[in-house]
């Protein structure tokens, strides 16, 4: 069973200003894991904020997995991807990749996504963009990869390969 949060990090929804969509969308797709949702926030896009709250999601909490959605643009307030690299010990370049190569299929926009992927201890980190459109398409790409990615953070050492 894969213990997740989520964190919807957006400053009009922090504030009750806008519906928490992508959280939700989020929420819908980690169903299709053997997955329960233990934590789900929803914060402003504060760079101390988000450190703080990545680091209990995976020290005090003890998660497997984090997903954050919004911030991850060029907007001044998007701060996500330098929140998510100050506390990450490692960086998995490969999972962010493929969403951003799969969103450039539906839009060149895809390529100033800054979402990072990257682990803290035992818990993947993964970084979504903020609306439910983009999130469904990013996770849906790397989320057969997830359980497996986690089993080998935790120190599993069943072969890769099939």
């Amino acid at each position: 069973m894969i213990r997740a949060g989520i964190i919807t990090i957006s400053d009009r929804g922090s504030k009750g200003e806008r519906e928490d969509l992508s959280g939700k969308e989020i929420e819908a797709l980690l169903r299709g894991l053997d997955c329960t949702i233990d934590a789900y926030d929803v914060i402003p896009d504060e760079l101390d904020i988000i450190r703080e709250k990545l680091k209990e999601y995976s020290d005090t909490r003890g998660l497997d997995l984090v997903v954050t959605t919004g911030g991850t643009g060029v907007s001044p307030r998007d701060v996500t991807p330098e929140a998510t690299r100050d506390v990450i010990e490692r960086e998995l370049p490969g999972m962010a990749e493929a969403m951003r190569l799969e969103g450039l299929k539906k839009t060149p926009h895809a390529m100033i996504s800054r979402a990072l992927c990257g682990i803290r201890g035992g818990t993947l980190i993964i970084n979504l963009p903020g609306s439910p459109k983009a999130v469904r398409e990013n996770l849906s790409v790397i989320l057969p990869a997830i359980p497996h990615t986690i089993e080998k953070i935790k120190g599993s050492t069943r072969e890769c390969g099939r």
